[in-house]
């Protein structure tokens, strides 16, 4: 006890301020102030819900029973998510063996049989007389029977093992979090998937009635060349050519539909295949709400988990700094050992026979402050970089919400405007048709109204497609999907779900 004082004199703490934490050295860690948003940038239209929290099955609001068993099949079978629930079972089990070191270190029994036989001839036998007492010592052969435990205890007197297990426990709260971001990825890409899938089959079903209207225009235009009317000449090829285009670009959609399945398979982990069964008929591309629920900004350092990751990894971090420093200090430990000891095997559980020892000891690194002092400057630099980390994790959870919801919004009122642009070239399309048959306009006229529809066909698809993924990209920067997470663990790793309880924590979580 009388070195305490000169203890932490040197390292630059009182006793009494170690004391108030608890004797605990380092910080005691405080989450950080991180800038955000009052609100949404759009948060005056009527689209926006402020005062809902976003649903925990989102997906739900598109309507579609194929996404949503989709979404519930990847949740069971999803490698990545399954990698990442294993994750956690490490580190609840690295957590353990933390705590492991605030019991004694070293506990272990020993034990031994020894036959030896000396030289001699050597400078060092003794000659000693056989009928001396002390005639044992001249022995050339014996044997040795030995049986005993030892133990090894530093005490955590500044609180070394009690900030690791600070920062294990903090670790393993990340690692839930790092959970929950994959669950939150994963419902977002396999819904942006079947959005893009959709999507596809969408310009895929346009292709095809164009592809029809280009095969009656071919049709008529051979009819008119066989009758020898004017133009006829130029018409035909270019009809066909114009059908055969078409032919092409068909093609090649199916070959992107191929592709995206096959990544619709990879997320449900399962083997490239076909998913007629699981996805059904088509019922086009869901449609976006009408509305959103998004709360406010602040909402995104409680609902999204990358931004608590953040600051787990730093509350981690924080105790670290208490290890390092903790260094600066002795490290008081009780040692101690017992057994018996005896030449025959017999003898060796007699009183006679016993041997122990006990007592308390230090060790103080007081030559190497060079080397400690910068492993603490390291540390804290450590914590600072992961302080600017978490600000930047929320800043840019921001812009992701706010990118999402000014495409959301946009790409409904661009959706109107193409839907009454397919209407008009449908229309185009119809009276070019009728003056073609009748001989009033020529080819080119009817091959660019033709044109003109497929193209804004092919947008309107597009621009539906866009508005879904835009709700998707809303509610996956709002961090929406993980509060099922819980489930999916029990599902996929053994053991409980919760997070392991720390030793007298002293962090704060937000």
């Amino acid at each position: 006890m009388a070195i305490l004082p000169l203890a932490s004199g040197c390292a630059g703490r009182s006793l009494k301020e170690i004391a108030s934490q608890g004797w605990r050295v380092g910080p005691n860690y405080q989450t950080p102030a991180a800038a955000v948003s009052d609100d949404w940038i759009d948060s005056e239209n009527v689209r926006i819900d402020r005062g809902q929290e976003p649903a925990g099955r989102w997906w739900e609001s598109f309507g579609d029973p194929a996404l949503s068993q989709l979404i519930d099949l990847a949740y069971r079978q999803n490698l990545t998510l399954r990698e990442a629930g294993w994750r956690i079972e490490e580190a609840r089990a690295r957590r353990d063996v933390v705590a492991g070191n605030l019991y004694p270190q070293l506990q272990e029994l020993q034990g031994d049989y020894l036959r030896s036989k000396r030289s001699t001839e050597t400078a060092l036998f003794p000659p000693i007389d056989p009928s001396s007492p002390f005639a044992n010592l001249a022995r050339t052969e014996f044997s040795n029977w030995r049986i005993g435990g030892a133990l090894a205890w530093e005490l955590d007197f500044w609180g070394r093992y009690r900030r690791a297990i600070e920062s294990a426990d903090a670790r393993l709260d990340s690692s839930f979090e790092s959970f929950n971001e994959a669950v939150v990825l994963l419902v977002a890409e396999v819904a942006s998937t079947y959005v893009e899938l959709r999507t596809v089959e969408q310009r895929l079903d346009v292709a095809r009635n164009n592809l029809q209207l280009q095969e009656e225009s071919a049709r008529v235009a051979q009819a008119r060349l066989d009758a020898r009317a004017a133009n006829s000449e130029l018409d035909t090829p270019q009809a066909k050519a114009n059908l055969y285009n078409t032919l092409g670009v068909i093609e090649a959609i199916q070959i992107q539909r191929r592709q995206v399945e096959n990544r619709l398979c990879v997320l449900l982990g399962m083997p490239p295949q076909e998913l007629n069964e699981l996805l059904g008929p088509s019922r086009g591309i869901p449609l976006a709400p009408e509305a959103v629920a998004t709360g406010v900004p602040a909402d995104l350092l409680r609902r999204r988990p990358d931004v608590r990751r953040a600051e787990r990894l730093l509350a981690a971090q924080s105790a670290q700094i208490g290890v390092a420093e903790s260094e600066l200090y002795p490290r008081i430990s009780l040692v101690g050992s017992l057994g018996w000891e005896a030449e025959r095997f017999g003898d060796l559980f007699n009183g006679s026979a016993f041997s122990g020892a006990i007592g308390p000891g230090f060790r103080w690194a007081v030559l190497n402050y060079g080397r400690l002092l910068g492993n603490i400057a390291a540390e804290d630099a450590r914590f600072q970089q992961l302080v600017a980390t978490y600000q930047q994790t929320i800043l840019r959870a921001n812009e992701e919400a706010e990118n999402a919801i000014v495409a959301y919004l946009h790409y409904l009122d661009q959706i109107k405007a193409r839907e009454e642009s397919v209407r008009q070239a449908e229309e185009a399309q119809r009276v070019a048709q009728v003056k073609y048959l009748e001989g009033e306009i020529d080819f080119n006229r009817l091959f660019t109204v033709q044109q003109l529809l497929l193209s804004q066909q092919e947008l309107l698809a597009v621009a539906r497609g866009n508005s879904a993924r835009a709700v998707v990209d809303l509610y996956r920067a709002l961090g929406g999907g993980w509060e099922l997470s819980p489930t999916v663990v029990e599902s996929i790793v053994p053991g409980e779900t919760e997070t392991a309880p720390s030793v007298e924590p002293t962090t704060k979580v937000p």
